[in-house]
């Protein structure tokens, strides 16, 4: 079965994630970028606000897909209990129907639960089904300790059962 791993990262911590799983179980990866700026005090709040009504935003790539792929995974950082605009833009975009999906959230405090239900909603409204959920907190820790971190997780969830 072939799996693809597909996220958004505002700082490094989802990145990490979505990077040390990609080479642990040998996915496809793809990183999606908003093409609205997200960086900085006042943008960071009319993120959060974004992240809060759903806003689509533009991103790159537009569009994944993920017709050649069985397993599919959705990683995105928590903001205000939800998941950016970016992930929410790119699932809607995706065919899911039939397709088996893992979704994780990184987080510096809280909202982690939240988002990956907001996420699962989306992904059955799109005809997905989600298989495994997982979040992690990054507040404080260091690239070797997420990396260590997402490859425990890895072996704990048996995550190379699913592909």
């Amino acid at each position: 079965m072939k799996a693809l791993i597909i996220y958004y990262s505002q700082d490094d911590s989802t990145r990490i994630v979505a990077e040390t799983l990609s080479n642990k179980l040998n996915t496809d990866i793809v990183e999606i970028k908003d093409k609205k700026p997200r960086k900085g005090f006042k943008n960071r709040l009319t993120s959060s606000f974004d992240a809060i009504r759903e806003v689509k935003t533009e991103i790159i790539p537009n569009n994944v897909d993920v017709s050649n792929y069985d397993v599919i995974y959705f990683g995105t950082p928590v903001w205000s209990k939800k998941p950016s605009p970016a992930i929410i833009t790119i699932i809607d975009k995706c065919d899911l129907r039939g397709k088996d999906i893992v979704i994780f959230a990184t987080m510096s405090k809280s909202g982690g639960t939240a988002t990956l239900d907001r996420m699962e909603e989306k992904i059955k409204a799109r005809g997905g089904r989600v298989i495994e959920r997982f979040t992690i907190k990054t507040k404080g820790k260091s690239k070797s300790y997420l990396k260590k971190y997402s490859e425990a997780y890895a072996k704990m969830l048996d995550l190379s059962l699913y592909h």
